[in-house]
């Protein structure tokens, strides 16, 4: 069977409403887990923690804080999404 429409002429798929609620979950979760170990990081590297390989390292009091900014953002956008999702034209 031949199709009159080229490959490329493809029209790309909306998500839907669940697709949007779950990429907003995924981003939250995601979000939090990574203002949690960033905390744990920073903590330890500045050497609150005793008793670790990363106690006292600099280097943990530098990741740390850059990925509880990840994780922030992260949260931003999970949450921008599933607020999203009830914004829209009522069905």
């Amino acid at each position: 069977m031949v199709s009159d429409t080229p490959a490329d002429s493809v029209a790309p798929r909306r998500p839907d409403d669940q697709e949007i609620a779950m990429s907003g979950w995924f981003r939250l979760t995601l979000g939090l887990l990574g203002v949690v170990l960033g905390a744990a990081c920073t903590v330890q590297g500045l050497g609150y923690v005793e008793g670790s390989v990363m106690a006292g390292q600099r280097i943990w009091a530098v990741i740390g804080p850059v990925l509880m900014l990840a994780g922030l953002v992260l949260l931003w956008l999970g949450a921008r999404a599933r607020n999203r999702r009830g914004s829209g034209p009522p069905s």
